[in-house]
């Protein structure tokens, strides 16, 4: 990356502030140098946490973000902030995987994205959120509805 790309980086470099309540506005980009080619970018998140918006008791989860890059691409010590900022954000399991992957489709317009929760047990059951998204009258909705609908945890 030449200096020009670089301008726009804040984080890097720099001392960490840690957001203490949900912060998309955190998220930077950069642009995709390759963009000849379709390629799969992977975020796992082992340490992923939230809070019940009803009880606020803690959240675990591994959140995976896979994605096909068109011309902007999520900065990744951005990413980490901004996931780290749903630490103290009460939402269900269903809601952070999606707003996580809208976030993400505003931030960057991916051709393709797809963002999957494995949360830990609570109260004896596990929950496992799946959503993803293709940029409409692309090749990639058809991809999205594809794998929606052929969706295997098992094969994650």
């Amino acid at each position: 990356m030449n200096n020009n790309q670089l301008k726009n980086l804040t984080l890097l470099g720099n001392q960490t502030e840690y957001k203490q309540d949900y912060a998309p506005e955190v998220l930077e980009t950069f642009i995709n140098k390759n963009r000849e080619n379709d390629y799969w970018v992977r975020f796992n998140c082992p340490e992923f946490t939230s809070l019940c918006p009803i009880t606020r008791q803690p959240d675990f989860a591994t959140i995976t973000i896979d994605y096909i890059p068109d011309v902007k691409m999520v900065e990744s010590k951005s990413l980490k902030l901004y996931l780290f900022s749903f630490r103290n954000h009460g939402a269900f399991h269903e809601d952070c995987v999606n707003t996580i992957m809208k976030d993400l489709i505003q931030l960057m317009n991916p051709k393709y994205i797809e963002v999957f929760g494995i949360f830990t047990p609570r109260g004896g059951i596990s929950i496992y959120p799946y959503c993803n998204y293709g940029q409409p009258g692309t090749e990639y909705a058809g991809l999205a509805k594809e794998r929606l609908f052929n969706f295997n945890m098992k094969s994650r």
